[in-house]
């Protein structure tokens, strides 16, 4: 089963009655369904076909005060059944329901004409003839037209043998990419917790897989799966699915969440999209406050009119959409327009960039970007992908907001470095791309950076490396950051040691002044022995400030001269390892205290009590009590 189909049609029309009379299914679940005899919610059946296929089948409602519903369901439909009742022809949410088919191009399905049993055959072969000027110019102007009656079963086979000639011609949507499932209906099952259900538009879900749910931004993991009541190990991209999620309470999610596959797609408040308004449609002013609907979720927005003064029904333009809540989005995806009131249904689109910066109207660059966007070549859809993102992206991210398949797109990252027209980072068997022009700021950033360390700390061997990465690089991952410094070392821009980052052509500078120093404190620290001289000490004898008396010591550190014991106290590297040496002599004993080690070293506790308390630090010794052990080699 790796379809969806789904009736349409105006209220009445018999859509319910026929999905039973295909499926055995009554779809109608609600009291207030039954008692009214029109559906309300969502219905849901599997379909098989006379040469074994099977669909998912979803029943919409056709009321228009239900229009919000109808619009959940027919997001993920692969075919339609456009339902029209023979006794009463073409109505309101025909029209409406149709125009909604078109906008979002469900290019395939079939038109069922029901209730045959009620009219007479000349006034079949009107309303076939009105029917068929009705979707003429449509996505379905070519669809088959099936009369039948539900009641009697006349038709239903050659239905059925129609659907199974066209679900063969449909293609498979990808069940290798990444998860997204938006969802349409949200219940808790006593003893198992909360369930979602939709249809899976792509990937594949495995029980055990960790997933979360946006724009919530909730983690979880998939306890168990159902496909049309069946337990099952995985559920693959076009099937209708219900998931056991682990870690999410009833009111955590609801229908209009979407179920991802983690940091693929994020949460957004703005899209870049092209928009067509019905013909009979009013004229759509800037900033129009309008009624967003894309997959199963509803939300507000305006809408700024980037190439328009105004947009008349029956005209495409280019718009930049302000949503009031974040909506889950992605390239390529269509969706639905209607007024904020009334609610009329006038027009629709499809998604250009779901990550978009604020524009600016009437900007030729921007609008010439977008058309690339909208109507360009993968490789050309995939710069300005790239292209849009200041920080880069992973492959997978990349295809992900391209709406390219995963491998074709990770060859074509590396086609396109090859050419120079992007960079691309190997991090840990990962592709990470960025724009020429980013990897560009990339480096300026970082030569600025560490040349200001350089000039402020010219003894110092560079920069930490999380350092540089924390300040101006914080949004890289760290496998990413590391496989940049790579590049720019095989770029012979930089050295990298274990623990800094250092320009390529620098050398630490030393002032006659400072080399004076250097040999003065070593020899101070060195005769000074078990007792040391403090720091403050120091800059009232040798007259230096506390910052330079810092970075000369550090550099001394750094040559392994002295040994940091604290910010008040260094000792010169002879006298620390013999004072290490006579610590394990008295430790051979059993646990010591201090006193000890202050006679053995003929020193005072000024000096022992901080020299004890580093070999704790760096587990030489470990305190017991009053006591130390000697812990180290």
């Amino acid at each position: 089963m790796d379809h969806i189909i789904g009736t349409a049609g105006h209220v009445d029309h018999g859509k319910t009655v026929l999905v039973k009379a295909l499926t055995g299914v009554e779809t109608d679940r609600l009291k207030e369904e039954k008692e009214r005899g029109i559906s309300i919610e969502l219905g849901f059946a599997p379909l098989t076909l006379p040469g074994g296929r099977r669909l998912g089948l979803v029943d919409v409602p056709g009321h228009e005060r239900f229009i919000r519903q109808m619009l959940a369901g027919v997001g993920g439909m692969d075919l339609v059944m456009l339902v029209v009742a023979a006794d009463e022809g073409v109505m309101p949410q025909t029209r409406e329901h149709l125009a909604i088919i078109d906008l979002l191009q469900v290019k395939h399905g079939v038109i069922v004409i029901t209730k045959t049993d009620l009219v007479e055959a000349e006034w079949l072969e009107l309303v076939e003839e009105e029917v068929r000027q009705t979707v003429q110019g449509t996505v379905l102007a070519a669809a088959p037209v099936i009369p039948v009656s539900a009641y009697t079963g006349k038709g239903i086979p050659e239905l059925l043998a129609c659907l199974d000639n066209l679900a063969a011609t449909v293609p498979s949507r990808s069940a290798s990419g990444q998860v997204r499932l938006p969802i349409d209906r949200v219940f808790s099952i006593t003893g198992f917790g909360t369930v979602i259900t939709g249809t899976l538009w792509t990937g594949t879900i495995k029980v055990g897989d960790e997933l979360e749910l946006q724009p919530q931004g909730i983690k979880t993991k998939v306890r168990n799966l159902q496909v049309h009541g069946e337990t099952v190990k995985e559920a693959r991209a076009g099937q209708r699915v219900a998931a056991n999620l682990a870690g999410v309470d009833l009111e955590m999610v609801k229908r209009g969440s979407t179920l991802l596959t983690p940091g693929i797609l994020r949460p957004t408040y703005r899209l870049d999209a092209s928009v067509k308004l019905l013909p009979q449609a009013q004229p759509l002013t800037n900033r129009s406050r309008i009624r967003f609907y894309l997959g199963t979720a509803e939300a507000f927005g305006r809408v700024v009119l980037l190439e328009h003064e105004e947009l008349k029904g029956g005209e495409t333009g280019l718009v930049q959409i302000l949503m009031e809540e974040a909506v889950i989005a992605n390239r390529g995806d269509r969706f639905i327009l209607r007024r904020y009131s009334p609610m009329d249904t006038i027009g629709g689109g499809q998604v250009i960039d779901a990550a978009p910066r604020r524009h600016r109207r009437f900007k030729p660059a921007v609008l010439e970007s977008l058309r690339r966007r909208l109507e360009g070549s993968p490789e050309q859809v995939l710069i300005q992908v790239i292209q849009s993102q200041r920080d880069g992206l992973s492959w997978q991210e990349a295809a992900a907001r391209a709406s390219l398949p995963p491998d074709k797109t990770r060859d074509l990252l590396q086609v396109m470095a090859a050419k120079g027209q992007i960079k691309v980072l190997a991090a840990a068997n990962d592709l990470y791309a960025v724009s020429s022009e980013g990897y560009a700021a990339w480096w300026q950033a970082a030569q600025k950076a560490l040349a200001e360390f350089h000039r402020r700390y010219p003894l110092r061997p560079g920069i930490a490396r999380e350092e540089l990465r924390s300040r101006f690089f914080g949004r890289l991952p760290a496998r990413v950051f590391q496989s940049l410094l790579e590049q720019w070392e095989q770029e012979s821009k930089i050295k990298v040691t274990a623990t800094a980052v250092v320009l390529a052509d620098f050398t630490p500078v030393f002032t006659p002044k400072q080399k004076e120093l250097l040999q003065l404190l070593a020899a101070k620290y060195q005769s000074a022995g078990w007792q040391p001289p403090a720091f403050n000490e120091l800059l009232t004898e040798y007259g230096i400030n506390g910052e330079e008396l810092e970075e000369l010591l550090h550099y001394l550190c750094r040559e392994e001269v002295l040994v940091k014991i604290n910010d008040v106290f260094y000792w010169h590297r002879e006298a620390f390892e013999a004072a290490c040496t006579e610590v394990k002599k008295v430790a051979a004993a059993g646990p010591f205290g201090l006193a000890e080690i202050r006679d053995a070293l003929g020193s005072s506790r000024k000096y022992v009590l901080p020299f004890l308390e580093y070999l704790d630090q760096i587990k030489v010794t470990r305190r017991q009590g009053d006591k130390r052990i000697y812990i180290g080699n």
